[in-house]
């Protein structure tokens, strides 16, 4: 397993945690470090830096005690914009810029960024040029396959960032057209892979140790971006890389174990966004984690009405009393 090196930064694996917005926070981005992410990345920011004085906006920002090398992505159509928002990032604290070329969502695409820009390969190289002459920090690329299965110019698109100085190329094996439905294809990673020289990221669908070494296996992919799979599931991060190491697999955490982590990450999210947004944000993550265990539906749409942190945490610590009698009642 050759190092993964992104400019100046050698990562310590080759499992990247997706930036996934209204997910990857500081407090689930430091979660996923310590469970064996290798990098992970913030939230994307717009590149309209008028934007940012919000409370939304400034909760996605850097935050002093992010691991390093710190990674922001960044979001925007105009190649100016984009590259004073590269700007004031590094100048914030960022280390790796990366450019979202990768996001579906209407929202983003309806305002030509995102995805959206894979159909316009000369926009793509003015921002991508701009952006890379903006900082000295290295800035990487997250793409998809292509517009939709018609124009799959993921190759093309591959092409023009390294000749724009693109430190390394994250791809999403689906194409805008495909948002997040049917399953991604790693055949135009590979083909994007053999065509540039700068590292190549596989994404898409990678929620299992197995599917991991597949889809390096696939693709020739230097790393593997994890995104939806590690909602509520952090410590895949750490069961890929022991896997990918040694070829057997971890033991999955223990009860008790799912319940520290869950209540010090219910906690980090409460000192974070404070007492009101904290236990609002807390519901979404705390379905996710509690999605497999029996009860978990009726617990879920009780819990989403509690207001505050001390009855959120009284309320999980209460559900695993529940799963720890339910587990030696079956014992039993």
């Amino acid at each position: 397993m050759s190092a993964v090196r992104i400019g100046p930064y050698t990562l310590p694996n080759q499992l990247i945690l997706a930036p996934m917005a209204g997910v990857t926070d500081q407090p689930f981005r430091q979660l996923c470090r310590r469970m064996g992410a290798g990098l992970v990345v913030s939230e994307m920011v717009t590149s309209d830096v008028r934007l940012w004085n919000t409370r939304k906006s400034s909760l996605r920002m850097i935050h002093s005690g992010d691991a390093e090398p710190r990674s922001v992505q960044i979001a925007g159509g105009d190649a100016q914009m984009l590259a004073e928002a590269a700007r004031r990032n590094v100048e914030m604290g960022a280390q790796i810029i990366d450019i979202n070329m990768g996001c579906p969502a209407k929202k983003v695409c309806n305002k030509a960024a995102g995805s959206a820009l894979m159909k316009d390969e000369s926009l793509v190289a003015e921002i991508l040029q701009a952006v890379v002459a903006a900082v000295t920090v290295p800035v990487t690329l997250k793409i998809r396959t292509g517009w939709d299965r018609e124009h799959k110019n993921g190759i093309n698109i591959a092409k023009i960032a390294e000749q724009s100085g693109i430190s390394a190329l994250a791809v999403h094996g689906r194409t805008r057209a495909d948002l997040y439905t049917g399953d991604a294809e790693y055949e135009t990673i590979a083909a994007i892979k053999q065509a540039v020289s700068i590292p190549v990221f596989a994404n898409g669908d990678i929620d299992s140790p197995e599917k991991a070494r597949q889809v390096l296996a696939a693709t020739g992919a230097d790393a593997l971006l994890i995104g939806r799979a590690a909602q509520g599931r952090p410590w895949l991060f750490r069961e890929i890389a022991h896997y990918l190491a040694t070829g057997a697999h971890l033991a999955p955490p223990s009860l008790l174990e799912v319940e520290q982590i869950l209540l010090q990450h219910l906690a980090a999210l409460h000192a974070f966004y404070g007492e009101v947004m904290g236990p609002r944000i807390a519901r979404k993550h705390v379905g996710w984690y509690l999605a497999t265990q029996p009860g978990a539906r009726e617990f879920r749409s009780q819990f989403n009405r509690l207001e505050s942190s001390e009855a959120q945490h009284a309320s999980v610590r209460g559900f695993f009393i529940e799963c720890h009698n339910h587990a030696e009642g079956a014992a039993a």
